[in-house]
């Protein structure tokens, strides 16, 4: 809960709204998975699940334009 906490006041003091970049969820999930935490690792677990699985979708639907006249 605390680097999250450290995480929100550090954005909110690195400037100016409009000059911030608003991150993307993988990109979040990236940094939960890094941080030093119970169940941090599992973040990582998952997005890597997640790659896998859409890179078998893609392989899928890849055979399936192929075959599909």
């Amino acid at each position: 809960m605390l680097p999250a906490a450290l995480l929100c006041a550090a954005a909110a003091c690195s400037g100016e709204a409009s000059e911030q970049a608003e991150l993307t969820r993988a990109q979040k999930d990236s940094i939960v998975a890094e941080l030093p935490v119970p169940g941090a690792s599992g973040v990582g677990d998952a997005m890597q699940a997640r790659d896998r699985a859409n890179a078998r979708a893609a392989q899928h639907d890849e055979q399936e334009a192929r075959r599909t006249p």
